[in-house]
């Protein structure tokens, strides 16, 4: 009898991925994270979906439903990801004053939106023209697209201004709110560079053999399990700081009464 494991890099990575997710979601069940941050926990459960149907449907239905499916998920993913960022901001500059938050709000859109408008080549207009199905699939592909390069920069000026206003509106460092927000940005981080250093390389090598479209694909490859190598760390982020106690709450506190007395 022979048997036959694939163990090749995807495989590994997604295996481990999808049971990061899944521990992450045990802890924010089990800890009570879910009720403080429900829009979070929903954003782990919808990723979690769309890992495990990139894997089991993609390649297993017609090219069109699965690419319908997985469409829909990755925009509702997006818009998901909106609420996380101002949940997130929310619960960080819970003390932040209406004036403040206005403020805020606006210089971070205003800069986000900017950062879109000039990342990559927008598609003309009369490709999403016809109202046929193809029509509607390539103007989802452009929401989900840019939509996630916005959310991205959102995440990233969030922790910025927790890391460095956060302790003055108890958002400061090992609180939860800050600790989420460090993990989005250091994924969204990881996203754009790749996609940066992608579009670059896409737009500026020429192909003129076989081998060299392999080699291209085959760094592409490396380049985005490079990305999940990131996502990877960050999920274990999370676990541990989301299965910490914030400081000066009653867990907290009782733990560290148990060091002091077991020292």
């Amino acid at each position: 009898m022979h048997f036959h494991f694939d163990f090749s890099a995807s495989n590994v990575l997604w295996t481990i991925t999808f049971a990061a997710e899944l521990v992450l979601l045990v802890v924010l069940l089990g800890r009570d994270r879910a009720r403080r941050f429900p829009w979070f926990t929903a954003n782990i459960v919808l990723l979690a979906l769309l890992l495990l149907v990139s894997r089991m449907l993609l390649n297993r239905m017609p090219a069109v439903p699965a690419s319908i499916i997985f469409l829909v998920l990755s925009c509702i993913a997006t818009l998901v990801s909106w609420i996380v960022v101002a949940e997130v901001a929310r619960r960080g500059f819970a003390r932040a004053s209406g004036r403040s938050w206005l403020n805020a709000t606006i210089v971070t859109l205003v800069i986000a939106g900017v950062v879109v408008w000039l990342w990559g080549p927008w598609p003309a207009w009369k490709t999403f023209a016809g109202g046929s199905r193809i029509a509607t699939m390539r103007g989802m592909g452009m929401f989900a697209d840019k939509g996630s390069v916005l959310v991205n920069v959102l995440q990233i000026e969030l922790a910025i201004l927790l890391v460095l206003f956060g302790r003055r509106y108890r958002g400061g460092w090992r609180y939860h709110p800050q600790m989420i927000a460090i993990g989005l940005s250091t994924a969204a981080l990881s996203q754009l560079s790749i996609r940066g250093i992608w579009q670059y390389l896409a737009s500026h090598t020429i192909i003129h053999s076989q081998t060299e479209y392999l080699r291209m694909m085959t760094l592409r490859e490396r380049m985005y399990h490079a990305n999940n190598v990131v996502y990877l760390c960050v999920l274990v982020w999370w676990i541990a700081w989301l299965w910490l106690e914030e400081p000066g709450t009653q867990g907290s506190v009782i733990a560290n009464q148990e060091v002091e007395q077991g020292g």
